[in-house]
């Protein structure tokens, strides 16, 4: 090899599998990471919806939408980003974390509404990313709420 710093970088497949291990852990980023990825998943999901659906009219498509992609990512958050499946009920999870969508709901309906009563013509390529950024950081405060304020409570090991 005649550049030294060549034989110095892990290789691509080290630098993978060090992130999916970090992904895979029980701390706060390994979460986060994994709240992120299930997000993106039902963002499109979301996405896929609301277009199919535009012809019912902006609102009706949203709250189908909503209702939807909500029930598969708090599932999706249940089993995979907290790893609850065994700690918490089905129906716990969609209590809990529903209760902070139906803020979500409101906040990216008012959001479409302005913007709806604002513009003329809006492309649903505006509406979606409307939704998507409202959407994100309401999805920031449920991961605070999932995380540290309807958690579990730990056993003690005693």
């Amino acid at each position: 090899m005649t550049c030294p710093s060549l034989s110095r970088r892990p290789a691509l497949g080290d630098a993978f599998g060090t992130v999916a291990a970090r992904v895979r852990g029980e701390d706060t980023l390994g979460q986060f990471a994994r709240f992120v990825l299930v997000g993106g998943a039902t963002t499109l999901v979301y996405a896929a919806l609301f277009v199919a659906l535009t012809a019912l009219g902006y609102l009706p498509a949203h709250l189908i939408a909503t209702a939807a992609s909500t029930a598969l990512a708090n599932e999706l958050h249940r089993r995979l980003t907290f790893r609850a499946g065994e700690r918490v009920h089905w129906f716990t999870a969609q209590w809990e974390a529903g209760g902070i969508t139906v803020i979500g709901l409101f906040a990216t309906s008012a959001a479409l509404g302005v913007l709806d009563s604002t513009v003329d013509s809006v492309s649903v390529v505006i509406q979606v990313a409307l939704v998507v950024t409202v959407t994100g950081l309401i999805g920031l405060m449920r991961f605070i709420a999932l995380r540290w304020i309807f958690r579990a409570p730990v056993a003690d090991a005693a």
